[in-house]
Formats: structure tokens, sequence, C-alpha cells
């Protein structure tokens, strides 16, 4: 007797659409795609109706009442890390599979953050907006900070962590020292391990987030953890923007209780034109495009749909965030 996986044509739902590898590869393996029109709750309801896959970037909410919407749903896959946007209880209570892509885009990150440390550091986005002003004068007022033998305190040592550790390193020549609570031991000779946090804050002249966004996290950096911080150090941000309050960092920079800051996600995203960290010029920011290289966004999508794959076959997805309470519907 076949299995429900050889019986259907299947159906993946894709609310914002990806890159063509990505639909490539669902359509070669046999599947049905539809690309959504809105991302609306609304529209996301409707149009998942039938569907027996999600394969969803981060702007797109899928909550339980749009996972309520999705009989036949079997797997969410996410295209990226991140998964604030999925109500993985809400799935695991359905039998539904929830993935993510942890493999596809932590060096592109791991590259940006450095581009912003150095961005940062050498003062490049204040000398490019004075000189196209006309004001070449301000390379006697500029001055950059080298990275070399300067410490990078990184918090959360997941994959990016771990890579960006390595980058500092060996390609900068800077100390490197890490906090998160799940890690006792470092992974490697170039990252000293910290217990505690108000310490790699306080000795710390660059500091990089790299935490998800949960119940846990959400807007632990605020007031308290700046005034820690060196008046010359910096903090970057390439994670998520809900896990610092960021009034409290607005009000560190203008304070001039730390010397910059390197900003890709926001609290609110998309982030308001009149955001007051958009008019600090110790600030550089990037609209939450730190993984999209285009080589990082071929890969997301690609293994994105390799997950789907593997749970409409039949098979336990290689990357997995949950163990659902059913495996799938039989039919």
């Amino acid at each position: 007797m076949k299995g429900w996986w050889e019986c259907v044509s299947h159906l993946v739902f894709i609310p914002q659409d990806i890159e063509k590898e990505g639909k490539s590869y669902l359509v070669e393996k046999g599947f049905k795609i539809k690309v959504g029109s809105d991302l609306s709750q609304e529209i996301l309801m409707e149009e998942i109706k039938g569907c027996d896959a999600v394969l969803t970037r981060s702007t797109a909410v899928i909550n339980r009442e749009v996972i309520t919407a999705a009989e036949n749903l079997k797997v969410i896959a996410k295209y990226g890390v991140g998964l604030d946007n999925i109500d993985i209880e809400a799935a695991t209570e359905r039998g539904i599979y929830v993935t993510n892509t942890p493999e596809a885009n932590a060096n592109s990150v791991a590259e940006h953050v450095m581009a912003l440390i150095l961005s940062l550091s050498k003062n490049l986005s204040l000398a490019d907006k004075e000189l196209r002003s006309g004001n070449f004068a301000i390379r006697n007022q500029l001055f950059g900070m080298d990275l070399e033998g300067k410490t990078l305190g990184i918090i959360g040592l997941g994959r990016i962590g771990r890579i960006l550790a390595k980058k500092a390193s060996e390609g900068f020549d800077m100390k490197v020292i890490g906090y998160d609570p799940y890690v006792t031991a470092s992974p490697n000779s170039e990252l000293e391990i910290a217990t505690d946090l108000e310490g790699v804050f306080r000795n710390a002249d660059v500091i990089s987030l790299h935490l998800p966004l949960t119940k846990t996290t959400k807007g632990i950096i605020g007031s308290r953890e700046f005034s820690w911080m060196k008046t010359s150090a910096f903090f970057v941000n390439a994670s998520r923007g809900g896990v610092v309050k960021e009034i409290d960092l607005v009000n560190a920079l203008q304070a001039g209780e730390i010397a910059g800051a390197g900003i890709d996600v926001f609290e609110v995203e998309p982030p308001d034109k009149w955001n007051p960290l958009f008019k600090l010029d110790n600030v550089i920011v990037s609209p939450h495009n730190a993984a999209l290289t285009k080589e990082g966004s071929v890969r997301m999508a690609v293994h994105a749909a390799m997950q789907v794959e593997q749970v409409l076959t039949g098979a336990k997805p290689n990357w997995a965030v949950n163990e659902p309470l059913t495996k799938g519907v039989s039919m």
C-alpha cells in the first residue's frame, strides 16, 4: 500500500516570492506551487487552504489562525533562521513540522556584521556624507579606530556568532569573548567563553548581538546594558530588533554613553521613516538584509525547498525545530 505522500499531488504555498532556484527545485520534484498575492492575515488564511506546505519568509505571519485554516498542512519551512513569525506551538499541536535553514546564510550575516563594524570603526558613513557636501577637511576631525587588538563581545554563540568570531580573530586580530547561557565550552581557540553578561559589555570595544527573538529575549538589552559599555564602544545588532529596547539605544547614543551603532533589524519592521535612529550621524542602518546576498538567498530558497520535499515524501527533515505531536495526516 502506498503512503499518503505517494498518492497526492502536493501544493506548496509561498506567501512571498523566493528565488527561482527554490521554486524550480519544488517543480522538478513534482510539486505544485502557489505564490501569495498579499501578506494580510485574511488573505493568508484564504490562500493557504488546501496547501500541504508553506515556504515562508520573515514578513508573512504564520500564526495559529493561519495554521488552523490549512487543514492539510504538514510542514512550515522558513526561508531563513529566525522563527518569530511562526507559531511553533500551534504547528506542533497540529502535527506540523517547522523547519529553518541554519546553514544557508550564517556566513552572509557574519560578513555583513563585519562590514557594519568596519564602517563604524572607520567613520565611513559620516565621512562619505561630509565629503559629498564639500567638506574635505573632515579628514582632520574624524579619527578611526584600529580593530587589531580590540575586543569583540558576541552575545549568542550559534552558527553566525561562531563564524563571526573566526573572522574577527583570524582576519582582524581581535580578541573575542562570547556569552551564551547554553554554551559552556569554547568551540574553537579564537573564542573565550564568558559566564558574566555584564563583564562582556564592560570589556568589549564592540558588542554584536546574535539572539533569537523569544519570550525570554524580548527587550533583554536596554539602558542597563548600554550603561555598562565603554563610551568608545560600538553596538551592532543583526539578529532581531525586538531583543533591544530601541528607545534605550537611541538615548544611549544621544547621551554619548556609547560611540555608535550598526543596526540591521528594528523593533517594528518596516521601521517608520521618522525613526530617531535615522537622524543620528553615529548610526549606520540597513534594511534587515544581512542575510540577503545573492548566494545566501539562493541557498535559503533551496534549503527551505529541500525541507518541504523531505516532509512531503515521508522523511524527517534535516533542520526541524520541533517534534510534531503527530506526523502528518494519513490518507
